[in-house]
């Protein structure tokens, strides 16, 4: 199994989910998170002042998939999230040992 992560733009979400729901894709978590990569933040006025917002607004997504699933996950995400500005984000996956469904007591595939 595998842990994928994407950080992507928050209004890019909904295309994000939907992908993901078109390939069966069960269950997900979403958390607010804000951040800069090559960009480092942009300046904007408010007010007549001009001041620098290092941390973007960001969203992270994260999913558990098979192993055999993991590259076209990423893939959907990665064409789901472009927009082909600088920002748009990032995708990683790192494996994951054991999975277990608190309800149930279920482990491996059969808690996802």
């Amino acid at each position: 199994m595998k842990l994928i992560t994407a950080i992507v733009k928050p209004y890019r979400l909904d295309e994000v989910k939907t992908a993901l729901q078109e390939m069966g894709v069960h269950g997900l978590t979403v958390t607010e998170a804000s951040g800069y990569g090559r960009q480092r933040g942009h300046t904007e006025v408010y007010r007549g002042a001009e001041y620098q917002v290092d941390l973007v607004p960001k969203v992270r997504i994260e999913v558990v998939v098979e192993d055999a699933d993991s590259e076209t996950v990423m893939d959907a995400i990665v064409k789901a999230a472009r927009t082909g500005k600088i920002g748009d984000g990032k995708v990683w996956s790192v494996p994951v040992e054991t999975v277990v469904r608190v309800r149930t007591g279920e482990r491996g595939p059969d808690a996802l």
